[in-house]
């Protein structure tokens, strides 16, 4: 995780990206995208900034709307596996 993240956000938030991160990485997977950057073009998000996503940069929800369009994963799906405590 960049050090400017662990400088701006709580050990409860950094939790949570570090989720998200390992969520997208997993579904970006199994859905047969073995490259990050082949998903990221397919997603319209530079590849530069996908791989910070994953490895738990903060991301806005329009860019995480991106890629769950791109994963074909409506929200609800995604949020049901990963983030229980």
């Amino acid at each position: 995780m960049p050090k400017s993240q662990t400088e701006k956000f709580s050990p409860e938030e950094l939790l949570l990206l570090e989720k998200l991160a390992k969520r997208i990485k997993e579904l970006r997977i199994e859905k047969g995208f073995s490259n990050y950057e082949h998903f990221a073009y397919e997603s319209g998000i530079s590849r530069t900034q996908y791989g910070k996503y994953e490895i738990g940069d903060n991301l806005k929800f329009l860019t995480l709307m991106k890629v769950l369009k791109t994963l074909d994963i409506p929200v609800s799906e995604f949020f049901a596996k990963g983030f229980d405590n």
